[in-house]
């Protein structure tokens, strides 16, 4: 018999994670960090998260994985790959077109990741009580809770939090979906990732709306991903030609990293791989979309979540910076939409589209 029962299962534990298609597995300690705590309460006091409330509402649970569940003692940091075999920026000229983040091309990334959660979890459970180790508990989480999943993936080992904040990692870059499990059992820890940026400036120099005040701060009021996605009214003028034909998210800062070159697309998870309509839509074609049509395009993606009326304001954004006077039609089609916000949005994209007299 292994003499460090805990140690054999987190060792099958990870082979087990495996095969459930995950890239990364590690173990932090669902104890208190004050530094992440910290960190935490000094963005929200500077109020850099924007309208996202419910950053602030459930802090103290958001803080520590033990302010959320106090009887959890280890957490399972898992990531499971998604990187792209195309270049994210290579649409960045074709005005026709929508770019739409990588992670939003493919399948809901929630609906895969917390399947494999609750398939892990499972089997957890079930060997710890085959290996006497007693009856445990143990909750799974995928971005739907007050849980900080890059700190702790970079406190697990899973990599470190660059200077865009988002989780790097030597093996698979920045393109690592996170997921987590608390469990009342404490297994035995990994030692944190060690950032390694060095000197590289990458990511904040991208940033096509300067972000980031500071390496390893963002400003989500300023993030092309939160103005997109997060953000429910006019997009504030001042970062409307920034976002170019993003319409859904941005991958800008997370594409131009270097550490990207050892991330194999081979690893990813197929259920990420694009959709053909979803990986260079035509503006067209989306600004003439009704909810039903919407519904449908969108249907199993996150995209979903945010709305015709989000995303159609999004796509005339994209529109009054193309240049394209074929997209004055559809535009000139929005301007009356009884949403106030698609027709503040198509009366700026006109104006940008049409010729001055």
């Amino acid at each position: 018999m292994d003499r460090d029962p805990l140690a054999a299962l987190k060792r099958d534990l990870a082979s087990e994670a495996v095969r459930l298609r995950f890239a990364a597995c590690g173990v932090a300690s669902a104890s208190a960090e004050p530094q992440r705590a910290a960190r935490l309460e000094q963005w929200l006091g500077e109020g850099a998260h924007g309208t996202m409330e419910w950053m602030a509402a459930r802090q103290e649970q958001r803080a520590a994985p033990q302010g959320l569940w106090p009887e959890a003692r280890s957490v399972i940091a898992l990531g499971m790959s998604y990187a792209p075999a195309a270049d994210p920026l290579a649409l960045a000229d074709a005005k026709d077109r929508g770019r739409i983040s990588v992670y939003a091309q493919g399948a809901d990334y929630h609906d895969t990741v917390k399947k494999a959660l609750k398939a892990l979890a499972r089997w957890l459970v079930a060997e710890a009580a085959r290996r006497g180790l007693g009856e445990i508990g143990v909750k799974v989480f995928v971005d739907t809770a007050p849980v900080m999943e890059k700190p702790l993936g970079e406190s697990a080992g899973l990599g470190w939090q660059g200077k865009h904040t988002n989780l790097v990692s030597r093996e698979h870059g920045s393109w690592l979906f996170l997921g987590s499990i608390y469990t009342t059992l404490e297994l035995p820890a990994d030692a944190p990732a060690l950032a390694t940026c060095g000197s590289c400036t990458a990511c904040l120099t991208a940033c096509p709306t300067d972000a980031f005040p500071a390496p390893g701060q963002i400003d989500a009021r300023r993030c092309i991903s939160y103005l997109t996605i997060e953000h429910k009214g006019p997009i504030p003028e001042e970062f409307r030609a920034a976002i170019g034909n993003r319409i859904y998210g941005c991958d800008d800062c997370l594409s131009v990293c270097p550490w990207n070159k050892f991330a194999a697309s081979a690893a990813a998870n197929r259920a990420f791989l694009p959709r053909a309509e979803l990986a260079a839509p035509r503006l067209a074609e989306l600004l003439a979309l009704d909810d039903a049509g919407f519904r449908r395009l969108f249907a199993g993606s996150p995209i979903k979540r945010i709305g015709r009326n989000r995303f159609v304001r999004n796509c005339l954004i994209a529109a009054g910076n193309s240049g394209d006077p074929a997209l004055l039609a559809p535009v000139e089609a929005l301007l009356e939409n009884p949403d106030p916000v698609v027709a503040e949005a198509a009366e700026w994209a006109n104006g940008r589209l049409r010729p001055v007299p």
